[in-house]
C-alpha cells in the first residue's frame, strides 16, 4: 500500500511496485544488522529445571545482559548449563527485569556459543520450532552487521533484483546499523505515549552513509527510511547536529551509541522524507512513529483497507511505503 501523508490517498499493488513511486536522486537507508541466534535453552545443574533465555545486549565485562524464562530463581553465583554442548553459565547480577550472565566454560566465546547451541528468536506468533533454514530466511538480503535479535521486518521485502533495479533507477543505498532489541515491541502501556520508554539499542551511523545523505539533500532526493529501525537511527542522527553543521547541509552526525529514541506525534522529522514499513499493532511505538510521519487520521483510515483488503500484519506481513 502506498499512502501519501499529505493528502490521505492511497494506492494498493505488490511490492515490487514500489520502483514506479522511487525517483532518480532518492536514496534508500538499510538497516544492515544482523539477527543472531540469540535464544538458548539451560537447565539449572542441581535441579534439572529448564531456564529459556533470550540474549538482549551484551555488557561491559564479556557478560549478556538477558531475559530468562523462568527467571525467579537466578541469583548471583548461580549456573546454568546450556543444552545441547554442557557450556557453563553463571548468573552475575539482575537489574530491570534482566539478567547478566557470564560464560565460564565450555565455549571459547558467545559467538561459539550461539553457532553450536543457540536458536533463531523467531516471533511469538510463529508456533514451531526454529530450523536451520531460518537462519538465512530470518535476514535481510544486506544483513551484516550480527547484533540484533529480531529482523528489521520492512527490509525482508527487498531482493537483490529489486536493489539493482532500484540503482538502475539513479536510486542510491545508505547503510546504517541498529541493532533491533525487545523492547522495540514492548506495548505502550502509559496513557500518554509520549511518557512511554524504549529500551536502548546500539545504533551506528557510517561516515559513508552520513555523506550519502548530505549529497541527497543537496541534490533535491528524498531520504527513505526502510523500516522503523532505520527512522530512529537517522533521527537520533539528526536531533546531534548542532545548527552550525545544519546550516552546512549536514543531515546526521555521524557515530555510534545507544539510542531510546521515541517518535509520538507531534514530531518535526529532521532526516527522513519516506517510509517503507510493515503493517503494527495497536498501542506499539511503531505504529505511534508511523503517526508522526503521515498523520493519525490517515493512518488510521490506511489501515482500515488494510484490514478490509486482508492485508497480512506483523513481522512477515505485507508494506506499506508512506510518502
Amino acid at each position: 500500500m502506498v499512502l501519501d501523508r499529505r493528502t490521505g490517498a492511497t494506492t494498493i499493488g505488490r511490492f515490487p511496485d514500489l520502483l514506479e513511486h522511487l525517483r532518480e536522486g532518492d536514496v534508500l537507508a538499510l538497516n544492515e544488522t544482523r539477527v543472531i541466534p540469540a535464544r538458548l535453552f539451560a537447565e539449572r545443574p542441581e535441579t534439572g529445571g529448564r531456564v529459556e533465555i533470550l540474549l538482549v545486549r551484551p555488557g561491559d565485562d564479556g557478560a549478556w545482559w538477558v531475559m530468562a524464562r523462568p527467571g525467579r530463581s537466578l541469583r548471583p553465583g548461580r549456573s546454568l548449563r546450556v543444552v545441547p554442548g554442557g557450556a557453563l553459565l553463571t548468573v552475575r547480577g539482575a537489574e530491570g527485569g534482566l539478567y547478566s550472565l557470564a560464560l565460564t566454560s565450555g565455549a571459547d566465546d558467545w559467538g561459539a556459543l550461539l553457532e553450536s547451541a543457540g536458536h533463531v528468536p523467531l516471533p511469538p506468533y510463529i508456533h514451531r520450532a526454529d530450523t536451520a533454514e531460518d537462519r538465512a530466511r530470518y535476514q535481510t538480503v544486506f544483513a551484516r552487521v550480527p547484533g540484533a535479535i529480531a529482523a528489521p521486518t520492512a527490509g525482508l521485502h527487498f531482493t537483490p533484483d529489486l536493489l539493482a533495479a532500484a540503482a538502475a533507477r539513479g536510486v542510491a543505498t545508505a547503510r546504517v546499523v541498529l541493532h533491533v532489541g525487545p523492547g522495540t515491541f514492548k506495548p505502550v502501556s502509559v496513557e500518554d505515549p509520549r511518557a512511554h520508554v524504549l529500551d536502548p539499542e546500539w545504533y551506528e551511523i557510517p561516515e559513508a552513509a552520513a555523506a550519502a545523505l548530505r549529497q541527497t539533500r543537496g541534490r533535491g532526493g528524498r531520504i527513505i527510511a526502510v523500516g522503523t529501525t532505520v527512522t530512529r537511527t537517522l533521527e537520533t542522527g539528526a536531533a546531534l547536529l548542532d545548527d552550525a553543521a545544519r546550516a552546512a547541509g549536514e543531515v546526521v552526525a555521524a557515530g555510534s551509541g545507544w539510542t531510546g529514541r521515541l517518535i509520538t506525534p507531534p514530531y518535526t522529522f529532521g532526516a527522513v522524507d519516506a517510509l517503507v514499513t510493515n503493517f503494527h499493532l495497536p498501542r506499539s511505538s511503531l505504529l505511534f512513529l508511523v503517526s508522526a510521519l503521515a498523520g493519525r487520521e490517515h493512518v488510521l483510515a490506511a489501515y482500515q483497507l488494510a484490514v478490509d483488503e486482508g492485508f497480512r500484519f506483523y513481522s512477515y506481513g505485507d508494506a506499506m511505503f508512506v510518502v
